[in-house]
């Protein structure tokens, strides 16, 4: 049992319950110091190993409820333990700010080695109110709130979109819109490197004349059209109540410019699913049950008759879609199988099964030469063989996922939340990757408790990144 104190402080490696056995690396022997090395994305203790975050943006943290909290699972060799974490909020030490109730610190997260010294960063974003996002720098001992950076915004997303092989941040200010009308974003491209204070080498504004109309929520990074700079990807709220949208934007010599793409209302990634060299954009259409893939080209995505869709009911995916599933409110992209090619992964947390509505499930599919493909396809719930756990009404297993290759071993892991799993306190459960897909025989669960976070309703796994 974990109990936060409106005075205590904290960002405290956690040391309940070990998952798996796992042995932190020596220092950061054996990083690459090319000068010529792409940035660091996921690595924020130099080990060689991705990194897993995790947001629980319901988390009570000084007394405040909804105030939220981030943990951070380090990998290794062996994978993931509970030893090896770190929790920081608004009240760890050394991080801007105080908890602030219903603010939902940790509902966004961007990650990348923003100021060049290899280490990747953890960018802290939350929903709306009072006070700014957070760089948590990345360093040999991993993450902690020291020396921390506030940065005037509320959400942001790292990529190189000028191709300078340095991390640049787009930057938003947003809000959650009370009713039909958005709020508004106020964004901006911030080029790398920052200093530690957060401030970046030189800012330009964002596409002002259309964003002050759509509320920001997340963002993706993937170049498609092989030019060496990073093209952008928004998911936003844009009205009526319900009504999200896709946003995207095509990096070139003078900035960031609008360019069509699929216009969906779910998830956003973008991988390379067909293995040409040109990043793919995915989309999710969550109310119409599937997810769309535009392909990249060295002219940029193809023309939308070349656009394809995947559904439940796509020959070779297992289920059948339905009404109310939400297939596409999450989506991943990485290479599981090692083959060379991304493979996507596509949340549908609202999925029935049997008597229990909403216990969600995770479909994976193939990416291949000739694109993405129902072939070969597998599904994941808490009832199926290895996962542990058993399928319950409203667990939304699915809401968020991730694909980070954990251990190290070249075959891209699993990471699928459940933020209602428990009675709201939420879990994640990480499955590996291999050649022949997506496995459980080494499948791990773990929630806030186990990491020593304040779990009670915390709605651990909300985000993960």
């Amino acid at each position: 049992m974990f109990s936060l104190k409106s005075s205590s402080r904290w960002a405290v490696p956690a040391v309940a319950g070990v998952l798996a056995l796992g042995v932190l690396p020596a220092g950061h022997a054996g990083r690459a110091e090319a000068a010529t090395a792409p940035p660091v994305r996921d690595d924020f203790n130099g080990d060689g190993y991705q990194d897993l975050a995790v947001g629980a943006l319901h988390g009570t943290v000084g007394g405040r409820p909804g105030a939220g909290f981030v943990t951070v699972m380090y990998g290794g060799p062996h994978g993931l333990s509970a030893g090896r974490s770190t929790v920081i909020s608004r009240a760890t030490s050394g991080v801007p700010g105080s908890p602030v109730e219903n603010q939902e610190f940790g509902a966004q997260l961007a990650k990348g080695d923003l100021n060049g010294d290899r280490y990747a960063d953890l960018v802290i974003g939350f929903v709306s109110g009072p006070g700014d996002a957070v760089i948590v720098w990345g360093a040999p001992q991993g993450l902690s709130g020291a020396g921390s950076a506030a940065i005037d915004a509320n959400r942001t997303t790292t990529g190189d979109f000028d191709g300078d092989g340095k991390l640049d941040l787009a930057a938003f200010r947003t809000g959650q819109a009370p009713g039909d009308d958005p709020v508004g974003t106020t964004a901006g491209v911030w080029s790398g490197p920052f200093t530690r204070t957060g401030t970046p080498a030189r800012t330009a504004p964002l596409d002002p004349e259309h964003l002050r109309y759509v509320d920001v929520k997340d963002g993706a990074v993937g170049d498609v059209d092989g030019d060496g700079r990073d093209d952008l990807a928004l998911r936003a709220y844009c009205g009526d109540g319900v009504f999200d949208c896709t946003k995207f934007y095509r990096s070139s010599a003078t900035g960031l410019t609008r360019a069509t793409a699929p216009d969906g209302e779910g998830d956003v990634a973008l991988g390379d699913v067909n293995g040409d060299g040109c990043d793919d954009l995915l989309v999710g259409f969550r109310n119409e049950e599937r997810i769309e893939v535009a392909y990249g080209s060295p002219s940029g995505l193809t023309p939308s008759g070349t656009w394809t869709s995947y559904s439940q009911d796509t020959p070779g995916v297992p289920g059948t879609s339905e009404n109310g599933d939400h297939f596409g409110s999450a989506l991943a992209v990485g290479d599981i199988t090692g083959d060379g090619i991304d493979d996507v992964v596509v949340g549908a947390p609202g999925e029935g099964l049997g008597e229990a509505g909403a216990a969600g499930v995770v479909d994976v599919l193939r990416g291949s030469r000739t694109g993405l493909t129902g072939t070969g396809a597998q599904a994941f719930t808490q009832n199926t063989a290895g996962v542990p756990g058993t399928a319950e009404p409203g667990d939304t297993f699915g809401n968020a996922v991730r694909i980070l290759d954990i251990n190290g071993n070249g075959y891209a892991d699993l990471a699928a939340a459940a933020k209602g799993e428990d009675n709201d306190n939420g879990a994640v459960w990480l499955l590996r990757g291999r050649p022949a897909g997506i496995v459980t025989d080494a499948a791990l669960v773990f929630g806030g408790r186990a990491v020593g976070a304040p779990y009670a309703r915390s709605g651990f796994g909300s985000e993960v990144g």
